[in-house]
């Protein structure tokens, strides 16, 4: 699957992209997730926000069988907001902050 719509406490649905095992992510800001083996319904184990995707997924911690997606968000304020409404709606993800 190459995008993932997860929903937040909102009821807003933010879209994903996968993020290619084999290839390195650009280095700018945005939201991810890391969602386990089962996709359906979408399986959410880490929601994260970072000032710099590329170091995403060492922050993320996913291991085989998991996947992270990604969401370019450049504005602060933007990202954030996003990150508190996925985090309120799945309280049982670990939650990853990075400021870099």
């Amino acid at each position: 699957m190459d995008f993932i719509d997860v929903s937040g406490a909102s009821g807003a649905t933010y879209r994903f992209r996968a993020w290619p095992d084999s290839r390195s992510h650009v280095p700018v800001a945005g939201n991810f997730v890391v969602i386990g083996e089962t996709r359906f319904p979408v399986n959410v184990l880490v929601i994260g926000v970072t000032g710099d995707l590329s170091q995403a997924r060492s922050a993320a911690g996913a291991k085989g069988g998991e996947r992270v997606y990604t969401r370019l968000n450049v504005a602060r304020a933007t990202r954030e907001a996003e990150h508190d409404d996925l985090v309120a709606h799945h309280s049982k993800a670990r939650v990853v902050v990075e400021t870099g």
